[in-house]
């Protein structure tokens, strides 16, 4: 940051009096921006025993499977962010369960918070941010085409707990900071 948002000033990048980590600060009208990471939402949506997945029509990893999920909007909930992104990117209104897989990955500040959700009936579309969208059974699942490692992840829990036939929460953490790097 270079500018102040509040009022415009040049900024500087310090570690501001009682705090631990270096922040954006504008000397001139004495306000911190804090910086915090996204939160990405979502489904992994199940009809009998099948995934619904979606192929990305954009970057990054345009043409690759992913889960349909992305950035939650200011004033929505978590659970509301899941639901819209399933509408937007598979058409689907899947009945939301429990919150299935937390992945937070500090290298690119974001966590990611996927519930399990399930479609009373066969009944998902294309949105505009999807290629095609597909519902497969775990023998099918595109492996060497998913768009990312959060997906892989998620997939291979599910794989995993249907096999177990239970869900439980699974807490990720992807590329962890270690305590000894941290500022």
């Amino acid at each position: 940051m270079n500018y102040c948002s509040n009022c415009g000033q040049t900024t500087i990048r310090r570690v501001p009096e009682g705090d631990n980590r270096p922040r954006d600060l504008c000397e001139s009208c004495g306000t911190i921006h804090y910086q915090n990471p996204k939160i990405i939402a979502g489904c992994v949506v199940l009809y009998d025993n099948q995934v619904l997945l979606c192929r990305r029509a954009i970057e990054p990893r345009h043409g690759l499977w992913t889960l349909p999920a992305g950035f939650m909007e200011n004033g929505e909930t978590v659970a509301q962010a899941a639901l819209r992104e399933t509408w937007e990117e598979a058409r689907a209104t899947p009945d939301l369960d429990q919150l299935y897989v937390m992945t937070s990955i500090p290298t690119i500040s974001q966590v990611y918070m996927l519930y399990l959700a399930f479609l009373q009936t066969p009944e998902y579309g294309i949105g505009p941010e999807s290629l095609e969208t597909e519902l497969f059974s775990l023998d099918e699942i595109p492996w060497d085409e998913l768009a990312f490692q959060t997906v892989r992840d998620t997939l291979m829990h599910l794989k995993e707990d249907l096999t177990a036939g239970t869900f439980s929460l699974h807490c990720i953490d992807r590329d962890a900071v270690p305590e000894s790097a941290r500022v």
